[in-house]
């Protein structure tokens, strides 16, 4: 199992309607051989339909998916050859956790000795081998989600699907089976397509993320991509958080210059004149000391706070451009926020991008 190669996937024009409801639409992707990649979006935004499209479960309503150039779309699950890890385990409770990890291998009517070693060895792979005669429920969360792991991968599937695997748990369990999640990918080399609403899950456990609102994909990248450079305003607002500088844009010399009242921000990339809309993240605005210089200054009162533990989320009124929400290190911070406390705020021409509006649904 350790090293094997993956499958390459592609879905072309891939459609699903149900009557005039249209949950998925038009969605192209390409998986490479081995790659991690999350399906990212809101409740309702099409994420879960499309794995069920590639699972076999749900057929496309137009559109084609391919496994390594092959067309599999008529192909029943059965047929697929994937595994298949779902929010709520799905083990068997009568059955032992090593006899939960065989099933796979026992419907395909493998003989005792092979099976017993992939049982072995796939246990072994989610550190689970101790566990072996125990019940599902004799098993934490976390440790039952690590059966489920085993028992899709132990017949060598061309591909892994992760329906929510991780949201059952808790936050501290979560962070600590994205880690082991990811380590397990690399391990097995194989193709791994995860559906989550968790944006932090999405960006520590992809190679790629795919990014749906209202059945669209709209945008597809790294994780250091979709952050750093979000096309719409629903990838910057959704991946993350951050604020919306809405002006009148002209050119100017490396970037675009927004009016806003008497405020000119100065901002990197290109964007057409009239309109236009700045993503600037909080954590990228800093606090500026008077006599301090910044590409953008700007000043405000604090209107509200909030300690978070590694810094503080501050929202701070000014003139012209609103309330904006800064991230401010609580490590080294030069001074304890207060509401009403006077402000400079700056941050560099390189720090907001321009984003286009979100097409309607």
């Amino acid at each position: 199992m350790s090293g094997a190669s993956g499958h390459a996937l592609a879905l072309q024009g891939v459609s699903r309607r149900y009557g005039e409801f249209v949950a998925v639409r038009d969605a192209t992707v390409e998986v490479a051989r081995g790659e991690f990649l999350t399906l990212l979006g809101p409740s309702g935004s099409g994420k879960t339909t499309i794995l069920m499209m590639i699972a076999g479960f749900v057929e496309p309503s137009a559109g084609r998916i391919l496994l390594d150039g092959r067309d599999i779309t008529p192909l029943p699950p059965e047929r697929r050859d994937f595994g298949m890890v779902f929010q709520g385990y799905a083990l068997f409770p009568h059955m032992s956790v090593a006899e939960n990890v065989a099933f796979p291998l026992r419907v395909r009517r493998m003989g005792r000795a092979e099976r017993d070693a992939k049982v072995r060895a796939a246990l072994d792979l989610v550190q689970l081998d101790r566990f072996a005669e125990r019940r599902p429920s004799q098993l934490s969360g976390g440790q039952q989600q690590r059966v489920a792991l085993a028992r899709a991968l132990v017949f060598d599937p061309a591909l892994l699907l992760l329906d929510e695997p991780l949201s059952a748990l808790d936050k501290k369990l979560r962070a600590e089976l994205q880690e082991e999640l990811k380590a397990l990918h690399r391990r097995v080399g194989r193709t791994f397509i995860n559906v989550t609403h968790d944006q932090e899950e999405a960006l520590s456990l992809s190679d790629r993320i795919a990014i749906l609102d209202h059945g669209r994909l709209v945008q597809v990248g790294s994780p250091e991509a979709l952050y750093e450079r979000p096309a719409t305003r629903f990838v910057a607002d959704f991946l993350g958080k951050s604020n919306f500088l809405e002006g009148d844009v002209v050119p100017d010399a490396g970037g675009v210059v927004l009016r806003r009242g008497a405020t000119a921000v100065v901002a990197s990339g290109a964007a057409p004149p009239g309109r236009a809309v700045l993503s600037l993240r909080p954590e990228r605005i800093a606090l500026v000391p008077e006599g301090g210089e910044a590409d953008n200054l700007v000043e405000g009162r604090i209107a509200a706070w909030s300690y978070l533990g590694t810094g503080y989320a501050l929202t701070v009124s000014t003139a012209d451009l609103g309330d904006l929400r800064v991230h401010l290190p609580a490590w080294g911070a030069p001074f304890a926020p207060a509401e009403g406390v006077p402000v400079r705020l700056g941050w560099s021409r390189a720090a907001a991008v321009a984003v286009a509006e979100d097409v309607a649904a």
